[in-house]
Order: structure tokens, then C-alpha cells, then sequence
């Protein structure tokens, strides 16, 4: 017990650093993942602003930046990160990075999602002379809405796990303690305690991503 109390200050630390980087990136990343996703959805051919060459532009950039694999887009984005948040290492780098690979990750779960709703749900929309924006914000996004709530849960965890390379960029949170003070330090109360402290995370955003879908599906 008194070697969990001696690591206890760094972990709440650490913990409280990765669920900040998560949430941050999670709001440039939703915002932009939802933006380019719906994009795709409704610039597709059938769609409510139907417009091919938009739609062949969107889904090369999501399809470009979604397979590569994080570890080398962290690397790679680091003369970009210079120019938009000054440098090329640190948290908030390691931030920047995340949110441009989750932005593209959420782009295409916003997309499968939107695509199912069903079309005649879309068409009455129309046939009642409802404009096309109109039919995004009050039909498609709505109509949606519990999937999506499922889809950005799962993103969430995907930028927990994201998270925990931050390290490699000199960025903190418990990945980077885990490994430096756990794994090359020998020291497994530090190491497990990280692992703990991720599954209870974990855990909780998935139930409460889906208690919030359940309640918004049975309306």
C-alpha cells in the first residue's frame, strides 16, 4: 500500500494530463471529423447538395490520412505542427496530432452512420419543400444521432489509446509514465497502476456512451 501512496500524486497528475489532451482533441477532432463527414455524406451522388468533385476531394483526404498508422503521422506532422501550435514536440504538439488523425478517423463513422438513415425519411423532407441545410440540421443529423453518440464513443477510447504515444514526442499523460517510470525504471506498481487507471477510463466512457445512446434511440 505505501508504494501505491508513493505514486498516487503522479498518477492523479498524469491522469488528469491525459483526460485534458483527450477532451481537447476530442473537440477539434469531433468538430472537424463531423464536419467532413457529414460533407460526405450529403456531397455524394443522391445526396441533399450533391457535388461530385467535393465529395472526390473529401473522401481522397479521409482516405489518405485515416490508414496511416499514428506513431508515423506523429512524426510526420511535426513541420506542421511547428507552424500551427509552434513547435514540433511536446503536449500540445502531441495534442495537434491527435485531434488531425482523429478528425479523419471521426469523419468516416460520421459518414456510415449518416448514410443509414433511411432515404424516404430524407425525401418526405423534401417533398415538403424543406431546404437542403435544413434537411441536415432537423432530419439527417437528428435521425443519426444515437449511432453517432456510439461512433464518438469509440473514437473516444481510439484517442485515449492515442494518447498514450504522446511520449515519443515528449508529450506527458500516463503513457508516457507508464514507460518511463514503469517500464524502464523496472517498476510494475507504477506500470500497473497506469494500466488500472486506463481500463476504469475506459470502462466509463463506454457506459456512458451507451446509457446516452439507449436514452437518445428510445424517443
Amino acid at each position: 500500500m505505501s508504494e501505491i501512496a508513493g505514486v498516487l500524486p503522479d498518477l492523479l497528475e498524469q491522469t488528469a494530463i491525459m483526460l485534458w489532451m483527450v477532451a481537447l482533441a476530442l473537440v477539434f477532432g469531433g468538430v472537424g471529423g463531423l464536419a467532413i463527414g457529414t460533407g460526405l455524406t450529403v456531397t455524394r451522388s443522391g445526396g441533399v447538395l450533391q457535388q461530385r468533385a467535393v465529395w472526390w476531394i473529401l473522401n481522397v483526404l479521409v482516405n489518405t490520412f485515416r490508414p496511416i498508422p499514428f506513431i508515423i503521422l506523429l512524426a510526420a506532422l511535426q513541420p506542421i505542427g511547428r507552424l500551427v501550435v509552434g513547435k514540433g514536440i511536446g503536449t500540445e504538439y502531441a495534442v495537434f496530432a491527435i485531434a488531425i488523425a482523429a478528425t479523419f478517423g471521426i469523419a468516416r463513422i460520421v459518414e456510415q452512420n449518416l448514410v443509414a438513415v433511411p432515404p424516404g425519411v430524407i425525401e418526405a423532407a423534401r417533398a415538403t419543400g424543406a431546404s437542403p441545410w435544413r434537411i441536415i440540421r432537423t432530419v439527417i443529423l437528428p435521425e443519426a444521432l444515437g449511432p453517432l453518440v456510439l461512433g464518438f464513443t469509440f473514437a473516444v477510447i481510439a484517442i485515449v489509446d492515442m494518447s498514450a504515444v504522446a511520449g515519443l514526442v515528449g508529450g506527458e499523460g500516463l503513457g508516457n509514465w507508464a514507460v518511463a517510470y514503469g517500464y524502464r525504471q523496472f517498476d510494475e506498481v507504477v506500470t500497473w497502476s497506469a494500466l488500472v487507471v486506463v481500463v476504469v477510463v475506459v470502462q466509463l466512457l463506454q457506459a456512458l456512451g451507451n446509457a446516452l445512446a439507449r436514452r437518445i434511440m428510445r424517443r
